[in-house]
């Protein structure tokens, strides 16, 4: 059976306080409605609708996607005028009503509500503890009978902790029906979506219902406060999860996954670290405290120590990263490789059993197997226009306090004296030292300040 997905996207967050819209605040350092939509499309609808409103333009430049249909709400008068709005896209057998603000629902849920539509109309509901500020499920027994909002509920009905989640699915010939009897007389002046149940015992339509398993998949975001509870409640699961899956975890409050995070067996992640993007951590790898890891493969047996930073790279087996190391993209090591203290790696491959371990900066490189690099050396890979490639063969030595300005190659076996400025390819197996001549000068005296 063929799907529509309306994703409702038009409020404004005024209780954000921020220039963004809401559906554009990040969760885990994606958007809202990204979470939505992508969750949507698992689904496999035969087309998704967006409805906006404030800032239209910034959403669309943001999801940038050509699949998605774009609906405009010039006046934000209820859910139910929000939902008319995308009418005319409105081809399939159901349509599934969503919302850019409620970003965790859970694609089983989803599927479980879209089947009990058979019935013409389904409700996603949840039993709350406090239900203030939701609307309630009104039942005859185990029948649906309204949905009550609860500024126009009596005390009454304020005491029911079923609620009304406002994600439902709906046959969508009877959407369509109920959507044109809309009207506005209510507290608030708008077109509640939540009316058509009204319409469906109007018309004998069975309402049926689906109970989300999990609160924190139902719950929307208005303020930053509801943001920052609900990104701990999403890190709290994926850390969870990789508890289940074996991950040892020295806090699991202090971990944070903005992505995808693999792992191999007997993983240890100590506290404060943050993974973004796609990270796969193979077997016996060993992140210390305070690391950023982001787009990065590390392959088993590896230890990161700690505050280091690794963007948009791969790590090999059995290397030692850091402490206080930093990847820029396009790095590249192979196995057995250490990257000492305060060391900053860009665009380079570095070969099996080298060591660059202090303070030193090497930027479009290729460094060969065996290749030792001495504290404080420099490659200098940028002439003022363009970026040029220092080549260093295997068994090469780097003495401390080095620059190496490319494009130059420094042959096999080579070494380089500490100090030096080299300026030209070194052949193999030589011995290559570029230093001004030491002058030492009797009775100098050092300045002294002025009176």
């Amino acid at each position: 059976m063929s799907l529509n997905i309306v994703i409702l996207a038009a409020g404004k967050g005024t209780r954000m306080h921020s220039n963004l819209p809401k559906v554009l605040q990040l969760l885990a350092k994606k958007s809202l409605i990204q979470h939505v939509l992508d969750t949507s499309k698992s689904l496999k609808p035969s087309a998704i609708t967006i409805v906006t409103g404030y800032k239209s333009d910034l959403i669309k430049s943001t999801i940038l996607d050509d699949s998605i249909l774009w609906r405009f709400q010039g006046e934000q008068l209820g859910t139910g005028h929000a939902v008319q709005q995308a009418i005319p896209d409105l081809d399939s057998d159901k349509t599934l009503i969503l919302y850019g603000d409620v970003p965790l629902i859970k694609k089983s849920d989803l599927q479980e509500l879209v089947k009990n539509a058979d019935s013409g109309l389904a409700l996603m509901t949840f039993v709350k503890e406090s239900p203030q500020g939701y609307g309630r499920i009104i039942r005859n027994g185990s029948k649906i009978i309204a949905i009550v909002e609860e500024k126009d509920s009596t005390d009454e009905q304020k005491k029911i902790t079923e609620i009304n989640t406002g994600i439902m699915a709906i046959k969508t010939s009877n959407l369509i029906s109920w959507l044109g009897k809309l009207t506005n007389k209510n507290s608030q002046k708008e077109f509640y979506l939540t009316d058509i149940v009204k319409f469906a015992v109007e018309d004998g339509v069975s309402v049926s219902s689906h109970a989300a398993r999990n609160e924190l998949s139902i719950i929307g975001v208005n303020s930053k406060k509801e943001l920052a509870f609900i990104e701990r409640g999403l890190q709290m699961n994926k850390a969870e999860a990789l508890l289940e899956e074996g991950v040892t975890l020295m806090d699991l409050n202090r971990i944070d996954i903005r992505g995808e995070l693999k792992c191999g067996k007997d993983v240890t992640i100590d506290v404060g670290c943050i993974f973004e993007g796609t990270v796969s951590l193979a077997d016996n790898v060993y992140v210390k405290p305070y690391c950023f890891i982001k787009d990065c493969d590390v392959k088993e047996n590896t230890t990161i120590e700690a505050y280091s930073h690794i963007d948009s790279s791969k790590v090999g087996a059995s290397s030692r990263i850091g402490p206080y190391a930093r990847f820029r993209p396009g790095t590249v090591l192979k196995n057995n490789v250490h990257i000492g203290n305060f060391l900053e790696v860009k665009n380079s491959d570095i070969a099996e059993n080298s060591k660059v371990n202090h303070l030193s900066y090497i930027g479009d490189s290729d460094l060969g197997k065996n290749v030792n690099v001495g504290a404080g050396t420099i490659t200098c890979n940028y002439d003022g226009v363009n970026k040029h490639r220092t080549i260093i063969e295997d068994e090469v030595f780097i003495g401390s306090n080095s620059q190496l300005v490319a494009p130059v190659k420094i042959g096999k076996g080579s070494t380089v004296g500490a100090g030096s400025t080299i300026t030209k390819d070194i052949p193999e197996k030589q011995l290559s030292i570029s230093r001004s001549k030491q002058i030492n000068i009797k009775g100098w005296k050092k300045p002294s300040k002025k009176k």
